[in-house]
């Protein structure tokens, strides 16, 4: 068994897109990353590469690199989870936090859960969302950044 946690956080802005867990939700604003910007599939994604010790997704998938421009997420956590399977391992449990002011989460958990499941081919009950705002706080609380935390354990095959 091995345990990794990832943390993501990007800036919101006008006129993009907001996908959180592979759910396109209507707000008014978007992430602005090099990606899609989906701060929950890059904590995954983060946590499962700590969890198997190769880095980080930056490494992996640097905003350097012209192929990557408006990379869907899914498409980074299915690469991760083939980097996964060349080390004999999968994915057994999932638990994330995401934080914002705004959007409300609650209304699209249940689908970014079943999109999950079937993203990391593993059952619901193996995957936690859940959100909390930054009570005003910073960055997050002022409504310009959404983050996103991540634990995945992982399991030999």
């Amino acid at each position: 068994m091995r345990i990794g946690i990832g943390y993501d956080i990007h800036r919101l802005a006008e006129e993009r897109k907001l996908i959180l867990a592979g759910v396109e939700i209507p707000y008014v604003k978007g992430l602005i990353s090099y990606t899609d910007g989906d701060v929950v599939l890059h904590a995954i994604a983060d946590a499962i590469l700590g969890g198997l010790s190769l880095g980080d997704i930056g490494q992996h998938f640097p905003n350097t690199d012209p192929k990557l421009k408006d990379m869907p997420s899914r498409e980074i956590i299915r690469q991760v989870l083939a980097m996964a399977g060349m080390k004999n391992y999968r994915i057994n449990n999932v638990d994330t936090t995401i934080i914002a002011e705004e959007p409300k989460i609650y209304p699209y958990r249940d689908k970014m859960v079943e999109g999950l499941s079937t993203m990391l081919n593993i059952g619901k009950d193996r995957i936690n969302v859940k959100a909390t705002t930054n009570e005003g706080v910073g960055s997050i609380g002022r409504g310009d950044a959404i983050a996103a935390y991540a634990v995945v354990t992982l399991e030999e095959k």
